[in-house]
């Protein structure tokens, strides 16, 4: 019996389906950890009452769970790997369904470090609503980048769903739409603004802050690997041109009309 039936086919896009919903979740239980709206941690939060040494390894570890994976599972060479078992048609889906989960664990598991110290702590109003509507730039800048590239491809909606539909996918070619001619990254720019966003930076939201800012910068660093192997010469050029996390908006406007006046050629 061919694999390649109705219900093999709507079994797949309800399985994208559920990560995706999944992954709406865990970002919500995330940025309710890193604002404490409504007193997360006594909701939801799991404290083990640890020592000082076990609470600060226990959080670096979850850092590292949601890290690792995170990213071997992006590679090139785990994914030829990976193809050998998981269907095409969810492999993504998959990979937003493991990252989702560990997301959650490490929101819902993060311990508070026992030691009352604040690298900063802003009390004003118009502190706290400047640090709220920069956190709100890096929220939109993460939300908008997804759409830039393709918001659905990105989190496998679109892959089950040409699969369900039996439609032909296309493969898009090397592009830097909006914000990608100002920062190779903007999404990464996002989620950096979004840690570092908080109006009270004690040592627990610090070890989060530095934790998943370091994942980023080596995250993204390994991609960059697999964009040029994939790209090649107009990768290594556009990477020459634009910078990887931090937008210089003076010194690239020449390079932004630059490729734009490229890509108009």
């Amino acid at each position: 019996m061919s694999t390649d039936n109705i219900f093999t086919r709507l079994t797949y896009l309800l399985f994208a389906l559920i990560s995706y919903i999944i992954y709406l979740f865990s970002t919500i239980v995330f940025v309710l950890l890193l604002l404490d709206i409504t007193h997360f941690r006594d909701v939801i939060a799991f404290e083990f009452h640890v020592g000082l040494v076990e609470s600060i390894c226990f959080d670096i570890g979850l850092v590292a769970i949601f890290g690792i994976p995170h990213s071997v599972m992006a590679r090139t060479g785990f994914k030829k790997y990976w193809r050998q078992i998981l269907p095409l048609p969810i492999e993504r889906s998959f990979y937003v369904f493991i990252v989702s989960i560990t997301l959650i664990a490490l929101s819902c598991l993060w311990q508070p470090i026992p030691i009352h110290f604040e690298l900063w702590d802003i009390q004003s109003n118009f502190g706290k609503y400047s640090i709220y509507v920069i956190f709100t730039i890096g929220f939109a800048l993460v939300v908008v980048s997804t759409f830039l590239i393709d918001h659905f491809e990105l989190f496998g909606l679109r892959q089950a769903w040409n699969y369900c539909m039996k439609t032909q996918s296309t493969t898009a070619g090397f592009a830097t739409p909006s914000l990608y001619k100002f920062v190779r990254h903007p999404m990464m720019l996002g989620m950096i603004l979004i840690l570092w966003s908080t109006p009270l930076m004690n040592i627990g939201h610090l070890i989060l802050s530095v934790g998943m800012t370091l994942y980023i910068v080596i995250g993204t660093s390994f991609e960059e690997i697999d964009l040029i192997r994939t790209f090649g010469e107009n990768y290594l050029r556009y990477k020459r041109e634009v910078p990887m996390l931090w937008p210089f908006f003076i010194r690239k406007q020449k390079a932004a009309k630059k490729l734009i006046k490229e890509e108009n050629i």
